[in-house]
């Protein structure tokens, strides 16, 4: 005899059944929010550089943009990956000075020294790295104190060793800073090339899975057998490597390393503000790499705005406070939400 399922079961079947049938809601998350404001910003932008007879979104233009964000979204990504397990890195700009010195110094003009010198760069960017990640993790140092401190030993090395650029790289590899495919800076698709693996990284992997495991619970993470300091360390190198990336692109554009090229252009902060644009909580745990790659363009047609404009530095950082402070204000008035990548 069939057993005849009882008003309980029907009434779950039917839910079920109601729920695969109702269309999915629209989700506007704070990868969605980032986007929508790019998309003003660009059209409000737009209209008040012609109501100063220029163009902001012509070849010229869409170039400006893209070469600002190259730079910034290959620290930013990198600085994506040690936020969502729940730490940061204040060394990112002061690396990208000594990468920059690194790759022109070892190069000193000579095509054949290319690849020594990019190599040698991201060497030194990951050595760096894993000394962040082992203090955190093995001497229990806060990430923010303990990337302050790398960040201040860098800075004495590069204040004492260097007055300013030194190294030359040669005609060839400028190609990587100036040459474009269409109306793209080739540095643009490195950068590009650089956020798909990272997504791909944490969103396809058991590393990015532990990864947003750590962030969300580091003691939660332990005791499910993730290797939380494994995880950390492994973050914080990436991230070095890819400020190193953004070191050695930095050094295509000016031909020579500049030991304050990373600070004067405030990437340490920058890219954090970036993430957060983003959508990435600092807490760890949510948000991703979609979410920054929107926050840096958003930054970097900001500043492009700015300059056409020609709007006095001290109230362009104003306006990027503000922005920041709102976007912050506006997600967390919001449920808390497992990010997209």
């Amino acid at each position: 005899m069939s057993a005849v399922p009882g008003p309980a079961r029907t009434r779950r079947d039917t839910a079920r059944r109601d729920t695969a049938e109702r269309p999915r809601r629209f989700a506007f998350t704070p990868v969605v929010a980032v986007y929508v404001a790019l998309v003003v910003l660009l059209v409000a932008g737009s209209a008040l550089v012609a109501l100063g007879g220029g163009v902001l979104l012509d070849q010229g233009g869409v170039v400006n943009i893209l070469t600002r964000a190259t730079a910034l979204g290959l620290v930013a990504v990198g600085q994506t990956l040690v936020v969502v397990t729940g730490s940061l890195d204040l060394s990112v700009a002061h690396l990208v000075g000594l990468c920059s010195l690194v790759a022109a110094e070892t190069m000193a003009g000579s095509g054949t020294m290319v690849v020594p010198g990019v190599l040698l760069a991201l060497a030194v960017a990951a050595v760096v790295g894993l000394v962040n990640g082992l203090v955190i993790t093995v001497l229990g140092v806060n990430a923010f104190i303990a990337t302050l401190g790398v960040a201040l030993v860098l800075r004495g090395y590069l204040e004492h060793g260097y007055t300013g650029p030194a190294g030359s790289v040669p005609r060839s590899f400028q190609h990587l800073g100036y040459a474009r495919v269409g109306p793209v800076p080739v540095g643009a698709l490195l950068a590009l090339l650089v956020a798909a693996a990272a997504w791909w990284y944490l969103r396809r992997t058991r590393g990015g899975y532990h990864a947003y495991a750590v962030g969300g619970d580091v003691d939660v993470a332990r005791l499910s057998g993730v290797r939380t300091g494994r995880t950390i360390v492994t973050a914080h190198v990436l991230c070095s490597v890819a400020a190193g990336l953004a070191g050695v692109f930095l050094a295509a554009r000016l031909g020579s390393g500049a030991p304050h090229v990373g600070t004067d252009a405030g990437y340490d902060l920058e890219s954090i503000a970036a993430v957060v644009l983003g959508g990435t909580a600092l807490a760890g745990g949510r948000g991703g790499v979609v979410g920054t790659v929107g926050g840096v363009l958003l930054l970097a047609t900001l500043d492009t705005v700015f300059d056409d404009l020609a709007v006095d530095p001290f109230f362009k950082d104003v306006v990027r406070g503000v922005v920041l402070v709102v976007a912050v204000a506006l997600y967390a008035r919001r449920r808390p939400f497992r990010g997209a990548a």
